[in-house]
């Protein structure tokens, strides 16, 4: 459902612990390659449009440089390339979520970013087994939405495949 369409349906009671709807959680929707995937709105960081980035000698593929955040380095890494998804023939603006995992901040480049999407916790569903391998890797798993399925990325899995990529 889109944030537009559950305004109506605010009728939701709090968790205090954790400021979540209580059977919801947000994500942040995003493309890559033309599909939809989202990672939780709690471990974005901010969200760049296209930054010059400054490659890093002998990094791995996936890698594609890093760039400066208001005095930060941040690494950024290709989705295109970790989901093995061809890049669109017309590159316009790239954008750029940034997450932070462990003490380092990374930036997963996207082609456009959606919508905040307030998903309920009893329609989340695991990776189906003909999902691609890698895939199931670095997800944790989908919902179905009327757009299509939203891919939930696992932010920590990515940054992990990219440091084992470098070894």
């Amino acid at each position: 459902m889109l944030r537009e369409d559950i305004e109506g349906e605010r009728d939701m009671t709090f968790d205090l612990s954790d400021n979540q709807p209580v059977g919801g959680k947000e994500f942040l929707s995003f493309f890559v390659g033309g599909q939809l995937f989202g990672i939780p709105v709690l471990q974005v960081q901010d969200v760049i449009s296209s930054e010059p980035v400054a490659p890093i000698p002998l990094s791995p593929q996936e890698i594609l440089g890093s760039i400066n955040l208001r005095g930060r380095i941040v690494t950024v890494v290709d989705l295109h390339f970790v989901l093995s998804l061809e890049r669109p023939d017309t590159v316009g603006d790239q954008h750029n979520v940034v997450v932070e995992c462990g003490d380092e901040a990374y930036s997963l480049q996207v082609d456009d970013v959606g919508e905040v999407l307030m998903l309920n916790d009893a329609d989340f569903e695991a990776c189906p087994s003909t999902l691609d391998k890698e895939w199931r890797r670095v997800s944790s798993g989908l919902y179905r939405i009327k757009e299509g399925l939203l891919i939930v990325l696992d932010v920590p899995m990515i940054v992990e495949r990219s440091y084992e990529a470098a070894a």
